[in-house]
């Protein structure tokens, strides 16, 4: 029962998660987290950690890794399965549909149509890891806030956008940085 539960859950991430990896996050979120519980906020956010070091697209590390955690191999193949397959059917369909309409103008408005919407699914799975990092998963209030995170969130921010540092070595930097404060505050 678990399997099939991997695999429709996953299979609604990836019917429904127009625009990419990112956009799909507040989906899997909801199924993970919220639906059926099978990760806390905070381990979300270590998935998503996880599954961005990894190569693949984010969202298939993420059914991966979840499967995996959940029920083993045969998790992790129902849970990836899950997720690729509804697209392989939708971009197998779109291919077929665009190049035999492609020159249409009300496509070319369904397409543009569709770019607010991917835009706010990103922005929305952005401020999710925000608030995981800044605030521990809690509620948005002063006293629940992490400062070292939002310290390295800011830092690392600004490395990747005003310095142009390689994004893995800032992600390696921010590791070691959280590793180092951690093993000081365990030694203090």
């Amino acid at each position: 029962m678990i399997l099939l539960q991997l695999f429709l859950s996953f299979a609604q991430v990836g019917l429904f998660s127009v625009g990419g990896g990112y956009a799909a996050m507040p989906l899997i979120q909801s199924q993970v987290v919220e639906k059926y519980g099978w990760m806390t906020m905070l381990e979300f956010t270590d998935l998503i950690t996880i599954a961005e070091m990894t190569p693949g697209p984010i969202a298939v590390n993420s059914a991966t890794f979840v499967g995996a955690r959940i029920a083993g191999l045969p998790g992790a193949a129902a849970a990836t399965l899950g997720c690729i397959l509804p697209s392989c059917f939708i971009v197998s369909l779109l291919a077929f549909v665009y190049y035999r309409y492609r020159k249409l103008s009300m496509l070319q408005s369904v397409l543009a149509a569709l770019r607010p919407a991917v835009v706010a699914l990103i922005a929305s799975a952005g401020l999710s890891i925000l608030q995981a990092t800044a605030f521990g998963g809690q509620s948005a209030a002063l006293q629940n806030v992490d400062w070292t995170g939002l310290c390295i969130f800011a830092g690392a921010f600004l490395l990747l956008r005003k310095l142009k540092w390689n994004p893995i070595g800032v992600m390696l930097l921010c590791g070691a940085v959280r590793l180092g404060i951690g093993l000081a505050m365990g030694a203090g």
